[in-house]
């Protein structure tokens, strides 16, 4: 009887453990800075810009001191004036119309700046979206309105927000009810409009009306991605749209 020699391998491995945790930091590192990325891009989608804000604030406040010297100055010319009985009363009425445009111009900066302030500090409070501020206002082409539509994020605002806007317009044509999306009369609106925003975010772009087409009121409906955020649902009255800016 014949044996075969025992063959036996034997497995040499060397430990470098120092190796797996450089790789394990370096992998670390690379999440690290993909997250970053993908954050920074986030905040220029949804076009807002913090150091932008935080500016504008800056700027509104110096607006508002310079008109309160100015409130100032009118009303002691204003005083100056209604002592010397020798001048006439027109100058005075014109210096208190002044004084009261000043006065409303500072109240409108005032509230802007409160708005302004309210999202880069919300206070701590359920998360809500808002539409803001719609602006109307006609172009050179008739039928045809420059449109600025601002929705904002309130409470807690430490996380994106994102999710679809739809814009309505409502009115007669042919005196005939009808019912027309923004994304059919301006080549700027998207259908659907997507918002991705932490504070605030602006579209605009330019509409033009059906000739036909009697506008009665917008509707905008902002429902959010997360059911955590109340969807919004608002009509607006074109006439009240439309009255700032004509």
């Amino acid at each position: 009887m014949s044996y075969k020699p025992l063959q036996t391998r034997i497995l040499i491995t060397i430990q470098r453990p120092g190796l797996w945790v450089l790789n394990f930091f370096l992998l670390l590192c690379a999440v690290a800075i993909m997250v970053w990325l993908a954050f920074g891009y986030g905040q220029r989608v949804a076009g807002y810009d913090k150091t932008e804000a935080i500016g504008y604030i800056e700027s509104l406040e110096q607006q508002i001191e310079g008109l309160k010297e100015e409130n100032t100055e009118i009303q002691r010319q204003t005083a100056m004036l209604e002592r010397n009985s020798t001048i006439d009363g027109g100058a005075s009425d014109q210096l208190k119309i002044s004084l009261t445009e000043a006065q409303a111009e500072s109240l409108e900066l005032k509230k802007e700046l409160t708005f302004y302030k309210s999202i880069i500090s919300p206070g701590d409070t359920k998360r809500s979206l808002m539409v803001q501020t719609i602006q109307l206002k006609p172009d050179a082409v008739k039928g045809s309105y420059q449109y600025q539509i601002m929705i904002t994020q309130r409470g807690r605002n430490d996380r994106f927000a994102r999710g679809n806007i739809d814009v309505t317009l409502g009115g007669t044509q042919a005196g005939q009810a009808k019912i027309i999306k923004l994304s059919n009369v301006s080549k700027e609106a998207k259908n659907p409009i997507r918002f991705n925003l932490k504070y605030f975010q602006k579209f605009e772009g330019v509409l033009t009306l059906p000739e036909t087409f009697q506008p009665e009121f917008m509707r905008i409906i902002v429902k959010a991605s997360t059911s955590t955020i109340d969807t919004i649902d608002e009509q607006f009255a074109w006439a009240d749209l439309t009255a700032a800016g004509e």
